[in-house]
């Protein structure tokens, strides 16, 4: 293991821990596919014990999966412990990852609990998961804040016990990294049967240095990293996995080891997961950003024109970046639909499925020249609706003039339903939000409004994000459409839909 890097991905339980970020069962297992074509290591599918909805939607990713290894969390105790067994035993590859605090305030002022009895409780729940699995992590949450001895005592313990990945956490992303760096390197010196385990690390970025952390505990002799797509996560999100992945490649004079990742499926995960969840990618972040290969100094420009590797230390193909396009029009067969949605690596399930999306790319195709795999993402992700909808759009009209306030005309179904609302507004999005308002008397408040253009031109689908709150309850809603006004009328819409499912549970978490 010494030349080899375990990818631990989180983003189906860290990373739906962002507000508005919950994922259902069927979200969950489409990127879970797409995780797997990365080829990540382990995908931690959830946290079972959460609620029912998570349970299945754990189970529904260990049935899925057959190359990665699917995960599910859980607290040290015999309930989440058999939970977490039960949700992960389709899996082909399985493990349990289970944790307890181990600082003094969290075991003092959370648990209520004194070391002795922290150490009992690990280790009988790394007794309890050995039953389930023989793939068992264990972690000390705020480890960050623990004392050292302890963390050595309770690591030997576990490992004793059968545990085999030990995962060191900076849960508050409080540490630096030299500070964390040498944290590693004395644990993994000083814990009892530290050679026979994989040491993992787990950093949140609240200072910016999740990703710096991370790479310090590999330098130190971690190898596993915890990371997200995107480094979506709570508060300030997790250390990135595309960032810890190239960086390790590109760099691997200093690193010393290597991922399994296929770097070209980098892009598309991204894309993925910033679709599902409503958060759009920054545009000069590291590596999937949109602005990541772009060059705009003359120096730099006349640098790469003559030598790529005067400016760039990366190609962009090589993380999934591409020039691709399709240009399909009214009388482009299924076949060749269907074919290139493979090759992006789409799957649908049913014909139902591709005549829905066929349907959409048809109408899409008579408004657009050309047609980008972003906007075939966009078609098959943004477009699909959980069966048990309440609101969908039907058709929208608006009028807008320079001097004169806007006025939108809206019909929407509510539980199949059509319904018909006007109302006016400071700008066209305004008075569509109201109109629907006006019928549906949600009383969420909406909290984010943010508009990003798929691909390039003045052609290009809008895709907006919404983010409401109400009663606690925070939701992200995303539509896309080449009419801003009519991407934004879905968006508030399908963020209606998930005010009115189930809640999820998402306690907190390492």
């Amino acid at each position: 293991m010494a030349d080899r890097l375990i990818i631990f991905d989180t983003t189906l339980r860290d990373g739906e821990q962002s507000p508005g970020a919950s994922m259902t069962r069927d979200e969950k297992v489409r990127i879970a596919r797409q995780l797997e074509r990365l080829r990540v290591d382990v995908i931690e599918a959830g946290f079972a014990a959460a609620s029912p909805g998570d349970f299945e939607a754990v189970r529904a990713v260990a049935e899925t999966i057959k190359d990665s290894t699917v995960c599910s969390l859980a607290r040290a105790t015999p309930q989440d412990i058999e939970r977490a067994g039960l949700a992960v035993a389709p899996a082909a590859r399985k493990r349990i990852h289970t944790f307890i605090a181990t600082s003094p305030i969290h075991m003092e002022k959370k648990l209520r609990m004194n070391p002795d009895q922290v150490v009992e409780a690990a280790i009988a729940a790394v007794r309890q998961a050995l039953t389930h699995t023989a793939d068992v992590e264990f972690s000390a949450e705020d480890a960050v804040r623990s004392e050292i001895d302890f963390l050595v005592r309770i690591f030997g313990e576990v490992i004793r016990a059968g545990a085999t990945t030990i995962n060191v956490p900076d849960t508050v992303g409080y540490s630096v990294p030299v500070q964390w760096g040498d944290r590693m390197a004395q644990l993994i010196a000083r814990t009892p049967g530290s050679e026979r385990v994989i040491w993992s690390t787990h950093c949140h970025n609240d200072l910016g240095m999740a990703v710096a952390n991370s790479l310090s505990a590999v330098l130190a002799g971690a190898r596993q990293v915890e990371c997200t797509i995107n480094g979506l996560g709570e508060r300030a999100g997790n250390a990135s996995l595309e960032e810890i992945v190239m960086a390790v490649k590109t760099r691997r004079d200093v690193f010393g080891c290597d991922t399994s990742i296929d770097a070209a499926q980098i892009v598309p995960a991204s894309r993925l997961v910033s679709q599902v969840t409503g958060y759009p990618v920054q545009p000069n972040k590291a590596i999937v950003g949109a602005n990541a290969f772009a060059h705009e100094s003359g120096i730099h420009q006349d640098g790469v024109l003559k030598h790529r590797e005067t400016y760039e230390i990366m190609r962009a193909e090589d993380v999934g970046w591409t020039a691709n396009r399709i240009v399909l029009g009214k009388l482009s067969g299924r076949n060749a639909f269907r074919q290139r949605l493979h090759a992006i690596g789409i799957d649908l399930d049913g014909e139902q499925a591709i005549n829905d999306a066929f349907a959409r790319f048809k109408a899409l195709a008579d408004r657009k020249t050309e047609i980008f795999d972003e906007d075939l993402q966009a078609i098959v992700f943004g477009e699909q609706e959980p069966s048990t909808e309440r609101y969908r759009l039907v058709s929208l009209s608006q009028r807008s003039e320079m001097g004169e306030q806007p006025v939108s005309q809206v019909v929407f179904s509510i539980s199949g339903q059509e319904v018909r609302s006007q109302s006016d507004g400071n700008g066209p999005v305004d008075a569509t939000v109201k109109a629907i308002e006006r019928e549906v008397k949600s009383g969420a408040e909406l909290l984010l409004f943010s508009v990003n253009a798929i691909t390039t031109g003045t052609e290009s689908q809008g895709e907006v994000t919404m983010r409401l709150s109400k009663a606690g309850r925070i939701v992200n809603g995303m539509g896309s459409d080449p009419d801003i006004v009519v991407a934004s009328a879905k968006a508030y819409l399908n963020a209606l839909n998930r005010l009115s499912a189930d809640p999820r549970v998402n306690p907190q978490q390492p």
